[in-house]
């Protein structure tokens, strides 16, 4: 029966205790006999209920430890994993689980890259102070070397790094530090820190050198500063006139191979020009042969007319034995016709009618056309 039941004991609490208001807590032994006996207890043995006890604050303990042992390893990491203390297994990521207090997880990144930096004043080779500053870039790729293969792998790469620097710069003078010569230098520590920690196989990889700055003496600061203006103002003035080099260079080109073609097609006009002629000669000949009086005079015609086509002014002779001399300025006459006409087909019909009537003339009385010096010399004859 309950004990809150109608018609049951109600002096009495749940845990079988007489009611009273000056009632103290309940006795927890009571408790856990009952309880137990629940479970199968015997309710009289003292012995069985502290044995219960302890199994289940064993059980509760295992449970805990069980649980406790649960941990997750990123995407981005490698857990090493030490069982007492010794290497036991690389873990991959995903959830996992330890011996709590057997096992000991070490979670390593292996993704991210990590920075550390290098400075300090040292000599060079021209015994030059100097203060470099220096950072480098590296992964780890070899969790399990990462720890094991130093103590202090951080400390291990600082003083590595710092030797490197100081062997680079104690073999390269200060102008070359300022200057050009960064780039070598930068190349030549990464070089030589690869070369001091390959033997301790510490399991990272270097992926970038940086120099952050190199400074001289405060004293001749100034002096440096000039120096290496200079030289950037040099570098300057060569990129440019490459730069002028590369614009003007294919402008020559064209204008060779212009040339070239040009003197190729001049070759061939006056090839063609000169086997013209000789084509020319040679079907006159016959004819010079047949007659040669006729063919001289037409000759001497046809070279006249040539001749005074590029000439505005023609003196003509006004007759056998006479001293007088025709002049036809046909130039002014051109110059009229051009004022008072604004085509140019008709002032060339004109001309050529003034010379058809010229060559008429001509022709009537025998007489060539000659210029004004082949006159003279008539004249003089």
């Amino acid at each position: 029966m309950a004990w809150n039941e109608p018609g049951g004991n109600n002096n009495k609490d749940p845990w079988n205790n007489p009611r009273g208001g000056d009632q103290g807590p309940p006795d927890l032994d009571e408790v856990f006999k009952k309880l137990f006996a629940k479970f199968g207890g015997n309710k009289s043995g003292g012995s069985s209920t502290g044995s219960a006890t302890f199994a289940i604050i064993a059980l509760l303990l295992a449970a805990f430890w069980g649980l406790s042992g649960f941990y997750t390893v990123k995407e981005a990491e490698r857990s090493v994993l030490l069982t007492f203390g010794k290497f036991s297994d690389i873990v991959e990521p995903g959830l996992r689980w330890k011996a709590t207090f057997i096992q000991k997880q070490i979670p390593i990144d292996i993704n991210t890259v990590r920075s550390k930096a290098s400075s300090g004043s040292m000599l060079t080779e021209d015994q030059n102070l100097v203060t470099v500053e220096m950072e480098i870039q590296y992964i780890v790729l070899d969790p399990y070397k990462y720890i094991f293969a130093t103590t202090e792998p951080e400390v291990s790469l600082s003083h590595a790094l710092d030797a490197a620097i100081r062997y680079v710069v104690g073999h390269s003078k200060l102008d070359s530090l300022l200057t050009q010569g960064k780039e070598v230098a930068r190349q030549m520590v990464w070089e030589e820190l690869n070369r001091i920690i390959e033997p301790y196989d510490l399991g990272l990889a270097i992926e970038d050198v940086n120099f952050r700055n190199v400074r001289p003496p405060a004293a001749v600061k100034e002096a440096f500063d000039d120096a290496i203006a200079a030289q950037e103002d040099e570098q300057t003035y060569i990129r440019q006139a490459e730069a002028y080099s590369r614009a003007i260079e294919p402008e020559a080109r064209g204008q060779v191979s212009r040339m070239l073609q040009e003197a190729e097609a001049y070759k061939q006009r006056v090839t063609l020009e000169a086997e013209g002629e000789v084509a020319r000669f040679l079907s006159l000949l016959p004819q010079f042969e047949a007659a040669p009086e006729v063919t001289r005079q037409r000759l001497y015609l046809e070279t006249l007319e040539q001749v005074y086509s590029n000439t505005s002014k023609i003196m003509v002779d006004s007759g056998k034995g006479g001293n007088n001399m025709m002049y036809l300025p046909l130039d002014k006459i051109l110059e009229r016709q051009n004022n008072t006409s604004s085509t140019i087909p008709r002032s060339n019909s004109v001309t050529e009618s003034t010379l058809e009537a010229l060559r008429n003339a001509n022709t009537t009385n025998s007489r060539p056309v000659t210029s004004s010096r082949d006159a003279v010399r008539t004249g003089r004859n």
